[in-house]
């Protein structure tokens, strides 16, 4: 018996279509999974499986990046007067200031703790020595001064306040 010949012909083309098909499939799986995975790594692994310390940071983190993208806000502070340390007969010190703060909450934060924050740059000013802050340099130290005892916290387990410049607006030793 011979056999057919357009059956042996056909035989070969069927199981070639068979693997065409499994290796389409294969494909698409493969490039399924991929895809899955990538959109994991991009988007689902924010929080998913996240230890809750974790997520706590990670979201006060990102608060803190809305917060940085919000324009500054600026407190205006009222003028002080002061005696300053006598080096040649008294002098005294008329100054104000405006504090440039990361947000409307850290704004709102100095205002309700103003008397603080006043009695703190008081105490400062007051230990100053006209020499000390009539030049250029003296005046940038003292920002640097006031900055720092105004981001230390009101309370002691708080943290600073977030406050990123002092800005002088008017500046009288006499």
């Amino acid at each position: 018996m011979k056999a057919d010949p357009k059956a042996d012909a056909a035989a070969p083309a069927a199981g070639g279509k068979s693997k065409l098909m499994m290796i389409v499939g294969a494909a698409v799986v493969v490039l399924g999974l991929g895809g899955g995975a990538g959109w994991y790594f991009m988007h689902g692994s924010d929080d998913a499986g996240a230890e809750p310390a974790k997520k706590s940071h990670e979201s006060s983190s990102k608060k803190k990046k809305k917060d940085k993208e919000a324009p500054p806000e600026y407190l205006a502070i009222e003028p002080f007067t002061v005696n300053l340390q006598p080096e040649n007969g008294d002098q005294y010190l008329q100054v104000a200031f405006t504090l440039q703060v990361d947000g409307a909450e850290q704004a709102e934060l100095i205002k309700n703790n103003m008397a603080k924050v006043r009695s703190r740059v008081l105490l400062l000013l007051s230990g100053k020595k006209a020499s000390e802050i009539n030049t250029v340099e003296g005046k940038q130290q003292l920002a640097g001064e006031i900055l720092a005892v105004v981001k230390e916290p009101f309370n002691k387990h708080d943290d600073e306040q977030e406050v990123s410049d002092v800005l002088f607006t008017s500046f009288i030793i006499q």
